[in-house]
């Protein structure tokens, strides 16, 4: 597992329980040494680099933040390609351009491996839950032979299509996601300067048509739902900075296609704007401190 980091390393974790019921082995490697270190306590091996990683894997999952960091992952010198069994089914979980996506399954078919891409759904809670749901691109029987290690990590495996469709659902999914992140923190903006008491919005909205995963799980106040990031003075499941990338990657979809876009492009400068006034590394919820900001200033 290359990328063991805030969501690879719980992941690997959870791998590595499925892992130890099939008498496997799992090796880690990452940036992060914190979650690296987390995955050794719970029984994996830490590999110094990348080649003692994948050295002798038949899967090779691999988490990293952006369709360049893939890219390198794979295709520079000393990269999996050069270092990984022929023959390895490689997984990238990563949330990328479905251009990419489909370049880098392309080279690797041409070089003796198979490939998924495999994006995932739920932030760090899912990841730690194993409750994420996987986006698959790619051959179905190669899904299958991977099935048991998926549905160890995640709590739904779903198969998109070929090549570069599971990057393609998982940009359309976040694109929803983001664009309500923003109604739900508009919304509680609004209320609370007509006088409304959150809770009681809460009440309303969760059992309501303007019910959302985000407004039952994440809304941006504190004390509503145990699960809200608003409880941890929104200590990031999902940053700003993350959900910008994947905002910036369906419009950029959307133009490549000729598809318009208004609401997308509308959320995605939201992002920008609140990445830019320093909330890029809190919770995507965080939106609402922007928006009450900008009611407060105008």
């Amino acid at each position: 597992f290359v990328g063991a980091g805030r969501m690879g390393g719980p992941m690997a974790r959870n791998l590595l329980r499925q892992a130890n019921a099939l008498g496997r082995r799992i090796r880690v490697f990452g940036k992060a040494t914190t979650a690296a270190e987390a995955c050794r306590d719970a029984g994996a091996d830490v590999a110094a680099d990348l080649g003692a990683c994948v050295d002798q894997a038949d899967v090779v999952f691999t988490m990293v933040p952006a369709g360049p960091d893939v890219r390198a992952l794979y295709m520079s010198p000393g990269g999996v390609f050069d270092v990984a069994p022929k023959g390895a089914l490689l997984v990238d979980c990563s949330t990328i351009d479905v251009a990419t996506a489909q370049e880098v399954a392309a080279e690797a078919k041409a070089r003796g491996f198979r490939m998924l891409d495999a994006p995932v759904s739920g932030g760090v809670v899912g990841a730690e839950a194993a409750t994420i749901t996987f986006m698959l691109g790619g051959d179905a029987a190669d899904i299958e032979v991977v099935r048991p290690q998926l549905e160890a990590m995640g709590s739904r495996v779903v198969h998109c299509g070929p090549s570069g469709m599971g990057s393609a659902a998982k940009i359309c999914n976040n694109m929803i996601a983001g664009i309500a992140a923003i109604a739900v923190a508009e919304s509680y903006a609004i209320g609370e300067r007509l006088g409304l008491d959150p809770k009681v919005l809460y009440d309303v909205v969760s059992t309501s048509s303007g019910q959302t995963n985000v407004g039952l799980r994440n809304p941006p106040v504190a004390g509503l739902v145990d699960t809200a990031a608003a409880n941890r003075d929104f200590e990031p499941g999902f940053t700003i900075a993350l959900m910008l990338k994947d905002m910036r990657l369906s419009q950029a979809a959307a133009k490549q296609m000729g598809q318009a876009s208004p609401i997308g492009a509308a959320a995605a400068e939201v992002f920008a704007l609140a990445a830019g006034a320093g909330l890029e590394h809190k919770d995507t919820s965080a939106i609402y401190k922007l928006i009450r900001g900008v009611a407060e200033e105008g």
